[in-house]
């Protein structure tokens, strides 16, 4: 499958399906037909876009998300396939019934990669990991010393060299490129988690009642520092078709794996595969490789 992100979000458009083909015509002209197997997500960003239901059921039977944004046009919501596995029902019952202690010990290997992922996107950007390898090595079982946070404050400090940025700051612009790249690597994730048979909202850790793709951000923490670097190396940049592109190219890149060049969605279905096996009794632990940022020009 070719994994490609399809994002309108700067002129009017009608969607509409033809042959497996997804159209998009804007005015009177066809400006792209895609085959939606070759789709993994579709970002709507525009307020004057309009589509057939055929869109919807074509998507999902290929697999690819339906993402909408708001008037910001920053991503609000998902519409993800609802049959995506052939044994799901029972998959469901087992992921649901994971023990506690087990939840906690994945979550731990979760904050590890996580940690040793910044330290590798530090190294790059400034020939250091700032100590995170060793702090990773101190994360427990459930992370019950917070050593997530720790991490947290001396990578932001040391990526972007400003001791006076902070992720809840909604107007700063470098907020807006991660925003809307978290947005898109959260959806390829629930996408890969559908399509190993689990439910996005069954969490290991992120399990606040009114969130129902906690799973979702449970497993894509240890890939956000890819988005990471694609902000940092757009720093001062705003949040418009360019610097999407620049973004959505990060995480559309392959990566080596094992000896091999992967997608990262084809990473992030590994990943859901392996806590599948867990859940089902046939694994006991996640398949959580390390990945360093893709160079400039490997995007594709």
């Amino acid at each position: 499958m070719i994994d490609r992100v399809l994002d309108i979000s700067e002129e009017p458009a009608r969607l509409s399906i033809r042959n497996g083909l997804l159209v998009v015509e804007s005015g009177a002209c066809e400006r792209a037909a895609i085959p939606c197997s070759e789709l993994a997500a579709v970002v709507i960003g525009h307020r004057q876009v309009t589509l057939t239901q055929s869109v919807l059921s074509e998507l999902a039977r290929c697999g690819a998300l339906l993402i909408t944004c708001d008037e910001k046009r920053a991503p609000a919501s998902m519409v993800l396939p609802l049959d995506a596995h052939h044994a799901q029902a029972e998959r469901f019952r087992r992921q649901a019934a994971i023990p506690l202690p087990k939840k906690k010990r994945l979550w731990q290997s979760i904050v590890q990669a996580k940690i040793r992922a910044q330290a590798s996107a530090l190294e790059l950007a400034i020939g250091s990991d700032e100590g995170l390898r060793a702090l990773a090595a101190k994360v427990r079982s459930g992370d019950p010393d917070n050593v997530e946070a720790r991490a947290a404050r001396r990578y932001w400090l040391r990526l972007f060299g400003n001791a006076e940025f902070h992720r809840r700051d909604a107007e700063d612009s470098r907020n807006h490129l991660l925003n809307y790249g978290y947005a898109i690597l959260r959806s390829i994730t629930a996408r890969a988690i559908c399509g190993a048979g689990l439910h996005p909202s069954f969490a290991l850790y992120h399990s606040n009642v009114h969130n129902p793709f906690g799973l979702a951000d449970d497993l894509m923490e240890p890939f956000r520092p890819l988005v990471d670097r694609a902000a940092c190396a757009l720093v001062g940049a705003v949040l418009n078709p360019a610097t999407k592109h620049e973004i959505i190219e990060v995480l559309l890149s392959r990566y080596s794996v094992e000896g091999e060049e992967r997608s990262l969605p084809d990473i992030l279905h590994r990943v859901a595969h392996s806590l599948a096996a867990v859940a089902m009794g046939e694994g006991d632990a996640l398949w959580l490789p390390e990945l360093a940022p893709p160079c400039c020009g490997e995007g594709g």
